[in-house]
């Protein structure tokens, strides 16, 4: 049984899915951040070589939220593809996930610094920025505060210590008037929220939302290890 967290984002009702998506029913619209697709293929050709697989474990857990919120919409926050030449990577199983995937609903690719051109063959749209009821999702948050942004870029993570011990997680990170999402990316890592990068993001206390592995954790700012 997977449990979602239900959190308010400038008046609009946020549903926090413990892999990384985050769900608005009221505009049936699923969001992720950061698929970094074809990293791992990337690295390799610079020496670092890793198991081949991330494109397909991070196209695998967007199927699997997908089947469970069966959004009409899927907005996509930039840096989708590692870098300019990963679409012409990615292989022909991968392309067909994501083909399956845009068969069930509609695509909105926001285009990040890693991809400010997602490739030509893609289905869907892509956009800089999308308005959604009191919501505005980019890929890059604001330095300024932006009241109901939704944004990623960041890859925020969280560590917590009890008893001795201390646990690291991807988060998301919200004070009810803007919200960043985690990395959704099988390869990707996290920068941590006590960051300025992160932390200055937000003028008043914040929550991380840490991901657990059926459900999400709110933890309020002060018991951030």
């Amino acid at each position: 049984m997977w449990n979602d967290l239900i959190i308010d984002v400038n008046g609009e009702t946020v549903l926090l899915d413990p892999r990384g998506a985050a769900f608005c029913p009221a505009h049936e619209t699923l969001i992720v951040a950061d698929m970094h697709f074809e990293k791992g293929s990337s690295y390799a050709r610079s020496g670092q070589l890793l198991p081949p697989y991330d494109s397909r474990a991070t196209l695998l857990k967007l199927a699997e939220v997908v089947g469970r919120h069966r959004p009409t919409t899927i907005v996509a926050l930039g840096d989708s593809f590692h870098d300019a030449e990963a679409g012409e990577r990615l292989g022909a199983e991968e392309r067909a996930m994501l083909e399956a995937l845009d068969r069930v609903a509609d695509f909105v690719w926001i285009a990040g610094n890693h991809d400010p051109q997602p490739p030509s063959w893609l289905g869907g749209r892509v956009a800089r920025e999308l308005a959604l009821g009191g919501l505005k999702l980019r890929h890059e948050p604001l330095v300024s505060p932006y009241l109901g942004e939704i944004a990623g870029h960041l890859h925020p993570s969280a560590r917590v210590a009890k008893w001795g011990r201390s646990v690291r997680r991807r988060c998301f990170v919200s004070d009810g008037l803007r919200l960043i999402l985690p990395s959704f990316g099988a390869y990707t890592g996290g920068l941590d929220v006590r960051e300025t990068a992160i932390a200055g993001l937000f003028a008043g206390p914040y929550h991380a939302y840490m991901l657990g592995s059926r459900r999400v954790y709110a933890v309020a700012q002060q018991r951030i290890a």
